[in-house]
């Protein structure tokens, strides 16, 4: 399962989204997650998912390996769902016991988990195509202008992104604690919820020690560089806008325009 996760990996590549300016990449992301939240109906869904799968074809990277991501977090898509259609007022379709199906709540339990799912993706697609520096750096020049107030911006950059690229090391490292403590007679998987959250604790202790043993790695490394903030740091490649970036931004806006639109004609 944990081999799923592709949230902080890099899908190295030579492609025209590959290229594109993190900071360009970031905003984009941001704007398709906020945009996610405005769609009430199904007409805006479909302009969404050609906009991400014209994103995935772009960068090449194969579709199975971006839904592969979705697994581990399909408890949870699930969940939402089932909440969404029992706890959705409106007209009953079907009654399962003391639990009602309404029309509306079949409606919002879909349109919820498709949301969840372009979600995913979306984030996803944001890091497999941006290799750590380069999200280092786009991170950091968005947060340039809140340094006036005393915000250390290339700090909360560098913390952001090593959190990012640590996910999958971490994942991958419990993985392998617990393939390990299953040989050695350890069970994860049989038991109530509350048997199986007891026999996650010696689980905790070695991955908690692990985790600590790579960031004093990290420390020693960044130390032996030289490493010493981001104050008069300087960069082998600028940040420059290209014209392939206003292009991208001006689809991504007519994008959100289309959603706007649609909202607005609602009601």
């Amino acid at each position: 399962m944990f081999r799923n996760i592709t949230i902080g990996q890099y899908y190295p590549a030579e492609t025209v989204i590959h290229k594109l300016d993190p900071r360009i990449k970031i905003i984009i992301t941001f704007t398709f997650i906020i945009s996610l939240f405005f769609i009430n109906s199904f007409y805006p869904y479909i302009f969404v998912l050609a906009f991400l799968l014209t994103a995935i074809k772009l960068s090449t990277v194969p579709i199975s390996y971006i839904l592969r991501g979705l697994k581990p977090i399909m408890i949870i898509i699930i969940i939402t769902f089932l909440i969404n259609l029992f706890m959705t007022k409106g007209e009953v379709v079907y009654s399962l016991g003391p639990l009602d199906i309404t029309k509306e709540g079949l409606i919002h339990a879909g349109f919820m988990a498709v949301r969840l799912v372009f979600l995913i993706i979306g984030t996803s697609l944001l890091t497999l195509t941006t290799s750590p520096i380069s999200l280092t750096d786009g991170i950091e020049k968005l947060l340039n202008p809140f340094k006036k107030i005393g915000i250390p911006a290339h700090e909360l950059a560098m913390m952001m992104t090593i959190a990012l690229r640590f996910i999958p090391t971490l994942l991958e490292e419990t993985d392998k604690i617990m393939k390990a403590q299953m040989a050695r007679g350890a069970d994860f998987e049989s038991g109530n919820i509350i048997n199986r959250a007891k026999s996650l604790v010696p689980l905790l202790v070695p991955l908690f020690v692990s985790a600590f043993r790579r960031a004093d790695e990290l420390a020693m490394a960044m130390e032996a560089r030289c490493y010493r903030g981001g104050e008069n740091r300087t960069r082998m490649k600028q940040l420059k806008l290209q014209t392939r970036d206003f292009i991208v931004m001006v689809i991504t806006g007519l994008l959100l325009g289309i959603i706007i639109y649609f909202r607005i004609s609602e009601h």
